[in-house]
């Protein structure tokens, strides 16, 4: 699967002079703009020389400008006819557009999901879980918002595996928590602004000790993206005052099943045991 213009955004950012920064941040911002008009237009409006946006798209790997359009031409495609058909649908429902809180939020979370579902690259998930199932140790590091779907994460993970451990957590050391990392082990960064330093950080030490990283954000900005080997931009669209976690929650329950898939029949065996011992030690209600 070609990768998108995000995802090759994501990796060459930090790369990027100013100007060419400013330039991707414009199309990120105005993919419409992009898809539909001139770029003669387009540079006035972002106040940046035509030559700018096609030295842009070659630093990212495009032949020229209109490969580039053509790729943000086809991503508006794919989206328009199931976001286009449920906005209609909504506004028929709740008086032209006057949707309560409720339905707003769900359908910015659903738009997420869906957005998630058509733009992921389906090889770098491979990826990702292979090197998760294969790994010695995997690390898992998430503060501030992100703290949550690091820990449920985590969670998932403990039923089929001994080897999953949180970083930094509840006050804990982050530097004890990256000890004897090395090229055996995998770190999960997930990390949205406003950053954690800490997040940033264990990125930037488990890179330089050689381990794979992978990071999950919701920007092609994010500082973390410089270290890691895989990464995934997940939509967090929201009508609410802080950013929606559904799509991040979908993304890191689909790796944990697809790791159980792979895990065979000593993620079974374990997950027997684990629950017989829930049982034994009270942690669960029997009724």
């Amino acid at each position: 699967m070609q990768q998108s213009f995000e995802q090759r955004l994501a990796s060459e950012y930090q790369a990027l002079s100013t100007k060419l920064r400013l330039a991707a941040d414009y199309v990120v911002d105005h993919p419409v703009d992009i898809a539909t008009r001139s770029l003669r237009t387009i540079s006035k409006d972002a106040s940046l020389s035509p030559a700018t946006f096609s030295r842009m798209s070659r630093a990212l790997g495009y032949s020229n400008y209109e490969e580039l359009r053509d790729v943000m031409r086809a991503s508006i495609g794919q989206k328009k006819g199931s976001f286009t058909d449920r906005v209609d649908r909504l506004q028929q429902e709740h008086g032209q557009g006057q949707q309560d809180f409720l339905t707003s939020h769900f359908l910015a979370c659903s738009d997420n999901l869906q957005s998630l579902g058509d733009s992921i690259d389906r090889r770098s998930l491979e990826q990702a879980v292979e090197h998760l199932h294969k790994a010695r140790h995997v690390l898992v590091v998430g503060a501030l918002g992100s703290t949550g779907i690091a820990e449920h994460m985590n969670y998932m993970a403990n039923f089929i595996s001994d080897k999953w451990y949180l970083v930094g957590r509840m006050g804990a050391s982050l530097a004890s928590g990256l000890v004897g990392i090395s090229d055996q082990d995998v770190i999960i960064i997930m990390t949205k602004p406003p950053f954690a330093r800490q997040s940033i950080a264990a990125a930037t030490e488990a890179r330089e000790q050689g381990a794979y990283v992978i990071v999950i954000t919701d920007t092609h900005s994010c500082p973390a993206l410089a270290h890691a080997n895989v990464s995934f931009i997940v939509p967090t669209d929201s009508s609410h005052f802080f950013s929606s976690y559904a799509a991040t929650l979908a993304l890191t329950e689909t790796m944990i099943g697809m790791l159980a898939s792979r895990g065979g029949s000593a993620a079974r065996d374990r997950i027997a045991i684990v629950e017989d011992r829930t049982h034994r030690l009270g942690e669960v209600w029997d009724g």
